[in-house]
């Protein structure tokens, strides 16, 4: 496994089978998996990506919760907040979100958001990895809520961390390689087809003097998956 730039001026780790990641500079974007993972750089946000994290972390309403794994309760390394359309509710590691109504500031994402993917999203999860020691545990976005092919947007802003991805040990990933991205502060990564159902992903804690990163990720509640999720 080695190295390879992204076109955008992220990285990906190109896979032992040589099928490294993708780039297309005219259009800023970067893919893997087959294009079921798409990085998206150079959006306009209307400001620049360091005054827009500046701006969602001050109006948002954070959160620290505690979640339950493998029968454990633990305290979530990071800060959290769920927003969204009314009826947009959420279950995941034992919690029920409730969304806050959209500010004006996070509507204007969501639709610049809408605009760069081509897709619909109703609700958007916030994790804010305050620095180096705050994480996100492996995990992939396949709660009932989000369907049968879940499409997720995740716009990072702030510190690069690297997002790890590794196959889920069964099934047609399984004898693929790790591989991990490093968004750059204002880029969009997507996740579709297959990215939930094969692979997991997640981001590690650090000793490096970091700063703090921003994470929105914008998904989209269905009301059949909502009448399947468990009470």
């Amino acid at each position: 496994m080695h190295k390879s730039p992204g076109a955008t001026g992220a990285f990906c780790w190109a896979r032992n089978d040589g099928s490294a990641c993708y780039g297309d500079a005219m259009n800023n974007t970067v893919t893997w998996l087959d294009g079921d993972v798409t990085l998206i750089d150079g959006v306009d946000w209307g400001q620049p990506p360091d005054a827009l994290l500046g701006a969602l972390v001050g109006e948002t309403s954070w959160r620290r919760d505690s979640v339950t794994m493998f029968g454990k309760v633990h305290q979530q390394p990071r800060l959290t907040a769920w927003y969204g359309d009314d009826g947009a509710r959420y279950r995941y590691s034992g919690l029920m979100l409730d969304p806050m109504p959209w500010t004006p500031l996070l509507a204007d994402v969501r639709d610049r958001v809408e605009r760069v993917t081509g897709e619909a999203f109703n609700s958007v999860l916030l994790n804010l990895y305050r620095d180096g020691a705050d994480s996100m545990g492996f995990h992939a976005d396949d709660e009932p809520e989000l369907g049968r092919v879940p499409v997720i947007a995740s716009l990072s802003l702030g510190a690069v961390r690297p997002l790890r991805f590794k196959p889920r040990g069964k099934g047609h990933a399984s004898d693929a390689a790790p591989f991990q991205v490093a968004q750059s502060s204002g880029s969009v990564l997507i996740m579709r087809g297959n990215s939930q159902r094969d692979w997991v992903h997640g981001i590690a804690k650090t000793r490096r003097i970091i700063g703090p990163r921003l994470n929105l990720t914008f998904r989209l509640i269905t009301s059949d998956g909502a009448l399947q999720a468990p009470g």
